[in-house]
């Protein structure tokens, strides 16, 4: 495969799924992934980082590369302590993070992630609930990730995802930086 690897498996959801169903009205807190972003309408979404909005500047928002945790993440320290871990195991700078909810039935529509933030990251799916494997597709590969696997992808491909189970879909989905790239990006090494 050229646009999918599976980076880990047999790891257990199920915490990381206690987390999320703790939070009274998870699902509800923020919305601007339906509100905003018209390819991703259908999907539910808890940000865990996002990017930083003093940092934008006269920049297009795709082409912010500073990101921070939420203040809404505090309630998911798994979660943030399992991005942290990987990102230090990567030897990665963590970006954006979110948990995203694709209800039954419902789609991910056709799209690139374009701008110099994606450019130059990579991007992971940690699948947490997928009855019956996630269908994913970038360019001419298809694939089923399964729960408790970790996958990276290219999303700088034409990519969609369809949730075809009749339960929802969760995944854990975030950016990394590799460190060696750090200095190309922010113009010091971090």
């Amino acid at each position: 495969m050229k646009y999918f690897k599976c980076m880990k498996s047999a790891i257990d959801p199920k915490p990381f799924l206690d987390e999320i169903a703790a939070v009274d009205g998870a699902w509800d807190m923020a919305t601007g992934r339906q509100d905003k972003i018209k390819v991703q309408r259908e999907a539910l979404a808890i940000p865990l980082r996002g990017l930083r909005k003093s940092a934008i500047g006269n920049r297009e928002r795709r082409d912010v590369h500073e990101s921070r945790w939420t203040t809404s993440s505090e309630q998911y320290p798994l979660a943030r302590a399992f991005l942290s871990d990987f990102a230090a195991e990567q030897d990665s700078l963590l970006g954006r993070a979110k948990v995203v909810c694709l209800p039954a039935g419902k789609r991910v529509y056709p799209h690139i992630d374009r701008g110099e933030y994606y450019r130059v990251r990579n991007r992971y799916h940690f699948v947490l609930r997928s009855a019956q494997g996630s269908w994913l597709k970038a360019a001419d590969e298809e694939i089923r990730m399964q729960e408790g696997e970790l996958w990276w992808f290219d999303n700088n491909q034409m990519h969609e995802a369809h949730n075809d189970g009749d339960q929802d879909r969760i995944h854990m989905i975030f950016d990394m930086l590799p460190r060696a790239r750090a200095e190309e990006v922010f113009g010091k090494a971090a």
